[in-house]
């Protein structure tokens, strides 16, 4: 991803209520440092926690129908809005698309997702193609034991987390 690239801190996964709610699935630890997202189309009212994960009102969504009609609605900001990183931090966006390799420089395959399952963070990495086959796929987890470095350009995985 260009480092000057928007990044993606939630999405807008329905309508919550009659009023203009919109219910979020948050990438972020903190949603309600930004109040200005997609470039300035969605100005953040509030943010609240829900039973169901985050709730939202946005100054351009004024009711239920407008709300559903969001659904899907990524909601980015611009890199210069996010703070610095620190030594060993990154932003899940920076990760995927990245070359995987092993410690020899072989190649792996490219981080098509991060998730987190509550453990921490886990790639998944798609193994190239195979004639005849599809594409496989495996999980390592981003930790130093399992992924001792990455770069703008490969993330390397440890001997014995490709298998």
């Amino acid at each position: 991803m260009a480092k000057d690239s928007p990044v993606t801190l939630a999405v807008i996964i329905g309508a919550h209520g009659v009023t203009g709610e919109v219910r979020l699935k948050v990438f972020a630890q903190d949603l309600s440092v930004h109040r200005s997202f997609n470039g300035g189309a969605l100005t953040l009212k509030s943010v609240r926690h829900g039973n169901n994960g985050a709730i939202a009102r946005f100054a351009e969504i004024p009711d239920r129908t407008a709300a559903e009609k969001m659904r899907g609605t990524e909601l980015a900001v611009s890199r210069d809005a996010l703070p610095p990183l620190g030594e060993g931090e990154y932003y899940h966006a920076d990760l995927i698309g990245l070359a995987a390799v092993s410690e020899t420089g072989e190649a792996l395959g490219t981080v098509v997702a991060v998730e987190n399952f509550g453990a921490g963070d886990v790639v998944e990495i798609e193994r190239p193609r195979v004639e005849n086959q599809g594409a496989k796929r495996f999980m390592v987890p981003m930790q130093p034991a399992a992924v001792p470095r990455w770069d703008g350009a490969t993330l390397t995985i440890a001997d014995g987390w490709a298998e």
